[in-house]
């Protein structure tokens, strides 16, 4: 017999650990590095290559770890890809999918605070783990965890099907979310809820069609893998079922953002497999190929037909440097807008977000996103611009609040993994929240990322409600699933 430490398992990982971390540390980097281009290797290029190698040694670190840490891989998976590999991509051909309009010392200051910021958010890990040991036997809340009603689900699944039937019915019927995402915006439109620059009421009619939609697939699809009850219950598998076909509608990858997208499928391929650490490492490893090769790629129905532009080109960097990853350009030139005159905002664009459902006729002084705001000040006629964490919290905070925020979200991901790593295993109850509220923030975690936060604030205030409502602490049969 195979001993603990000679499971095949283990020596599997062993073979693979050199040269995962090898690859995505050392080699990928520099094979990007080596490429000819139009590039000036000044301090910029250099200090990109070293922030490239260092996310992935901690991606690497992620991917190897004996512990499921989805926030934390969800994190480091970003940071590789779309302010690593991707902005090298850029600095060797000298292309940017968006124009960094300021000095070049400002984007040598962006590269910089990143990899602060990256920094920042080891450091809170670090605090996480050398947290003092509690009391013994914790306290009372740690104790009993956060469950699934049996009845408030039912009626989350009622709530869901009600708003995406309006959903659905204020864009024209399904057919429309089989066609493009120009489509889906030019049926909001007409829908009259967006209006001007207000944006609240698409995304309240966006986030309740398919947020509630998603949360309860989630919940019924926990329920099935980890109940034999559940799995011979005719009624359950039946709205299983109807819930599977309409998140096929509202949150299929036509009609929806490719990030959005990518949340659904790593909350749902989390749910489905919550203890296979094979699964974790394959979704990790996987996910750099795809952001790789299918990502860049991937916008084939945000246009319809007649305004789709393919992509031709024989380099697998061109791609990254003329599509989507512009995190690092506009963090650049978020310190340029700042440092012409509006200088930090200390708190207003982090208002913005949270009170994001504020209409613009009761609030008229309300903050933009700041990826639109920073567009409409360089002049460009696409505003939909990205405005990664980094740039939010050095805008509203400085370099310090940067800081202290990203080492926040470092201590937060770590103490979240730890708690979602123990109890999430299979013997954990079927009705186990964590379970899907997990899964469900890695996913979203690449939006929050990526930004702009006031963007991504309604599906996660809508989502909250939601899990405020199924919540409960009771533990009884007639209660939580079974």
């Amino acid at each position: 017999m195979w001993g603990r430490a000679t499971l095949p398992r283990t020596l599997l990982s062993r073979a693979l650990s050199v040269p995962l971390a090898l690859g995505f540390t050392v080699f990928l980097p520099l094979f990007v590095a080596l490429q000819t281009g139009a590039g000036v290797r000044d301090a910029a290029f250099w200090l990109q290559l070293l922030l490239t190698m260092y996310a992935g040694a901690r991606l690497s670190a992620m991917v190897l770890t004996s512990r499921r840490k989805l926030l934390q891989g969800s994190f480091w998976l970003f940071v590789y890809m779309a302010m690593g590999v991707a902005p090298l991509a850029q600095a060797v051909l000298g292309q940017v999918p968006t124009p960094v309009v300021g000095p070049r010392s400002d984007l040598t200051v962006a590269i910089g605070l990143v990899l602060l910021g990256c920094l920042a958010f080891d450091v809170g890990v670090l605090l996480a783990r050398h947290r003092p040991a509690g009391r013994a036997g914790g306290s009372q809340k740690e104790s009993r965890p956060v469950m699934t009603h049996r009845r408030r689900l039912q009626l989350l699944t009622v709530l869901s099907f009600l708003c995406s039937a309006v959903f659905i019915m204020k864009l024209g019927g399904p057919a429309v979310f089989f066609s493009s995402r120009q489509e889906i915006i030019a049926g909001i439109e007409e829908a009259g809820v967006s209006n001007g620059d207000g944006q609240a009421g698409q995304a309240l009619l966006r986030g309740f069609g398919t947020v509630p939609a998603l949360l309860a697939l989630l919940l019924y699809t926990r329920w099935l893998i980890t109940s034999k009850f559940a799995r011979r219950k005719v009624s359950i598998i039946v709205t299983w079922a109807a819930l599977a076909g309409l998140n096929l509608i509202v949150n299929n990858p036509i009609s929806n953002p490719r990030y959005w997208f990518l949340t659904v499928m790593f909350a749902l391929l989390f749910t489905v497999f919550p203890v296979s650490a094979a699964m974790y490492r394959v979704a990790l490893s996987m996910a750099v190929v795809v952001a790789l090769l299918i990502f860049p790629f991937a916008d084939r129905f945000r246009y319809d037909e007649k305004n789709y532009r393919p992509v031709e080109t024989t380099s697998f960097l061109e791609p990254m440097a003329l599509k989507d990853y512009d995190q690092i350009g506009m963090f650049a030139n978020t310190i340029t807008f700042s440092n012409s005159g509006p200088g930090h905002y200390y708190g207003r664009q982090l208002a913005g977000s949270i009170f994001f459902a504020v209409p613009r006729a009761v609030w008229p002084g309300k903050p933009r996103d700041t990826g639109v705001m920073v567009g409409q000040w360089m002049g460009t006629v696409n505003t939909n611009l990205s405005s990664p964490i980094w740039a939010e919290l050095w805008l509203d905070f400085g370099p310090l609040g940067m800081g202290a925020g990203l080492l926040g979200m470092g201590y937060a991901s770590a103490r979240v993994d730890r708690r979602y790593a123990k109890r999430a295993t299979r013997r954990s109850p079927p009705g186990s929240l964590i379970s899907v509220v997990v899964p469900l923030v890695a996913g979203y975690s690449f939006i929050l990322l990526r930004g702009p936060l006031l963007q991504a604030s309604g599906r996660v205030a809508i989502a909250a409600i939601c899990l405020a409502l199924v919540a409960t602490y009771r533990s009884d049969k007639s209660t939580t699933l079974r």
